[in-house]
């Protein structure tokens, strides 16, 4: 494969030719993980080699090694999941606050905080797009670009409605409440991705950046607003002063929204012909966080739980991933 991209012709056709660039990427991440393991196993049975013949003190480094050894061949495992046509894509991650004023605002910025611990731990890059701050805590809305292998393969196990239960730090009378926000995830669209949209379909508007203080406020009116008439589809970008940059960053959020709304209608497709029925009783509620009067975040897909919700809320969602990337692949 890689003696193609040598080839005359090769960037003639960008999008066969990026498709090519793509697989090439994913099948030498697999055998890059492949030939680690191999490692890890060939010396995991020395130690055992060692421990078997009456070496005890190699006891504890057999152990441990084991344990590295364990959650890497899960994680390779895993990765054979990720062979989505843009599960290697960066992603573009939104967060919408529910109805409820300052609580479904605090909630959206515990998942976002939630997010970024996430990224943190699996040294992705985070690149704010968006930002609306709520009117007293929290944010009504927030864009940010996640920038690393597979970030889309993993993070679109995401998508959907996230609900908190908890007694409300606003609530004078300690009553419990629920609150809800949903999260968006697309792919970054690629630039020899070609998707094709029609000036006439669009309209652009520039303003001054909203935002209450601090890092959010821009005093120049070089936020832009992109309005796609035909899918209803609205993108804001904000993050940089010039104007001309803001654009660009807001184009290529539309491109990627439109790509996943052509994904969403073959899998809709995809469903039909399968004869498959979605379960309305929930609507697209995924997951639950439940503070009090008990801790647990449950996984209403999945029905993966976990009782140690500090734990989640630092970033530690990937059994929740895993658990989803499996079922999704079993159905």
């Amino acid at each position: 494969m890689e003696k193609l991209t040598f080839e005359e012709n090769f960037w003639s056709d960008k999008r066969k030719s990026s498709e090519i660039i793509k697989n090439m990427n994913f099948e030498k991440n697999i055998v890059s993980r492949y030939e680690k393991l191999a490692t890890e196993i060939e010396d995991e049975e020395v130690l055992i080699d060692f421990v078997e013949s009456g070496e005890t003190s190699f006891e504890s480094e057999l152990s441990e090694k084991h344990k590295i050894l364990k959650n890497d061949v899960e994680e390779f495992e895993i990765n054979l999941l990720l062979d989505g046509e843009y599960d290697m894509n960066n992603a573009i991650v939104t967060i919408h606050s529910g109805a409820g004023g300052t609580e479904a605002c605090d909630w959206a910025d515990m998942l976002y905080r939630m997010y970024l611990r996430w990224c943190n731990l699996r040294n992705y890059k985070v690149t704010e797009l968006d930002f609306m701050e709520g009117d007293s805590v929290g944010v009504k809305s927030v864009t940010f670009l996640v920038e690393g292998i597979n970030a889309y393969g993993y993070l679109k196990s995401e998508k959907g409605v996230h609900r908190l239960v908890r007694i409300s730090p606003f609530d004078a009378n300690k009553k419990r409440h629920t609150s809800f926000a949903s999260v968006e995830v697309v792919p970054e669209v690629d630039e020899n991705v070609e998707v094709e949209i029609d000036p006439a379909d669009i309209r652009i508007d520039t303003y001054r950046a909203s935002g209450a203080g601090g890092q959010h406020v821009n005093m120049t009116d070089s936020a832009v607003r992109i309005t796609h008439f035909p899918s209803g589809i609205v993108v804001t970008c904000q993050k940089e002063r010039s104007q001309l940059s803001n654009r660009e960053t807001a184009m290529k959020m539309l491109k990627s929204k439109l790509l996943e709304l052509e994904i969403k209608k073959k899998e809709e497709e995809m469903k039909k012909i399968q004869g498959e029925q979605s379960d309305i009783g929930w609507g697209n509620q995924i997951r639950s966080y439940v503070f009090q009067p008990y801790a647990l975040v449950k996984d209403h897909r999945t029905n993966t739980e976990i009782g140690n919700v500090k734990a989640v809320m630092d970033g530690s969602i990937d059994d929740f991933i895993n658990s989803y990337l499996r079922w999704i692949k079993s159905n």
